[in-house]
């Protein structure tokens, strides 16, 4: 299984509620009712909190701003995604969703990248 991962940061226009906001319950909704277009298996998304143990994480490594959030989106391998992406569909859904996350991601601080997983027992 492949995993897209996108770290986000919002518009700076943006309050954190009103972010989190539009991408939980305005976003998430509109991905979700394509996802199978995407051939999606698991989509996730982890909102960052306000806590001063981020400040002190990042601090404590020279770290610089958070991010507001990282998405996980979950396909079945790498070509599934890439067959996916390229059909007419998936093209018009692709433009729709940049189109979307317009409304609430500044796209130029956001980052996003195919993973593998390494899973170690605890």
């Amino acid at each position: 299984m492949i995993k897209l991962i996108i770290c986000v940061t919002r518009r700076s226009d943006l309050t954190r509620e009103q972010f989190q906001d539009y991408w939980l319950n305005k976003h998430a909704p509109l991905y979700m009712k394509h996802a199978d277009r995407y051939r999606t298996k698991k989509y996730l998304q982890c909102h960052t909190i306000d806590t001063p143990l981020n400040d002190a994480i990042r601090e404590s490594r020279g770290m610089g701003p958070a991010y507001d959030g990282v998405a996980e989106v979950w396909f079945e391998s790498e070509q599934d995604f890439i067959e996916a992406m390229g059909t007419p569909e998936g093209q018009e859904l692709s433009e729709m969703l940049l189109a979307d996350e317009a409304n609430f991601l500044d796209h130029a601080k956001c980052s996003a990248f195919v993973t593998q997983e390494h899973e170690f027992p605890s």
